[in-house]
């Protein structure tokens, strides 16, 4: 039988990603967010969910010339 490796043991040590918890968690509100939705959400239903903050970086960009590019 050959030896494995590299596996940590179960009840080890508690290793917290805290990166991926956050994702995680948005990754859930957007899922609870689709399932109240009729439709589709839209690109600003999506940004409220994330909690997305639009900052205008250029001189007459617009509202929308921000941190997300949109058609």
């Amino acid at each position: 039988m050959d030896e494995v490796t590299g596996v940590v043991p179960l009840g080890g040590g508690l290793v917290r990603d805290y990166v991926a918890l956050a994702e995680i968690e948005l990754c859930g509100e957007l899922i609870i967010a689709a399932s109240a939705a009729q439709g589709r959400l839209s690109l600003e239903s999506i940004d409220k969910v994330l909690k997305v903050a639009e900052v205008c970086t250029e001189p007459g960009a617009g509202p929308a010339g921000s941190l997300r590019s949109r058609p």
